[in-house]
């Protein structure tokens, strides 16, 4: 009788112990899938190119925010993977609400590099606008 239990205890240990290291693969392989480097957070800086202010503003990804005469939308930030030479990269929508001719188009639609913010560049006669920071 005692050696029928103790045979039942060792399938109960085994079995928990299955359960116990399955379940610890699945945490460790969803926490490595998660995408930590994407944003929900994006700070751009703009300059008045007429008064020489730099102003930092902050933007809820998705969210539209009023700066002066511009209306700007950050859709997606991520930050580079690598430590060593950090990248910021954001998808940004602006677009000038002084401009009634063309309601629909945007002065800027695209993404916006922090390191090299020439290579999409923003023009516009009176603010130029750089991507700081996504957090």
């Amino acid at each position: 009788m005692s050696l029928k239990k103790n045979i039942k205890v060792g399938k109960n240990k085994l079995n928990f112990c299955l359960y116990s290291l399955l379940f610890y693969f699945f945490i460790i392989n969803w926490s490595v899938s998660q995408d930590f480097t994407e944003g929900k957070f994006t700070d751009i800086k703009i300059l008045d190119k007429i008064s020489s202010k730099n102003t930092l503003v902050k933007l809820k990804n998705g969210e539209l925010a009023k700066f002066k005469d511009l209306s700007i939308k950050s859709l997606k930030c991520k930050n580079s993977e690598f430590d060593d030479n950090p990248e910021i990269t954001a998808y940004i929508q602006v677009k000038d609400l002084n401009d009634k001719n063309n309601n629909e188009v945007f002065v800027f639609n695209g993404w916006m590099f922090s390191s090299s913010p020439s290579l999409t560049p923003f023009d516009h006669a009176v603010y130029d606008v750089w991507l700081v920071n996504c957090y």
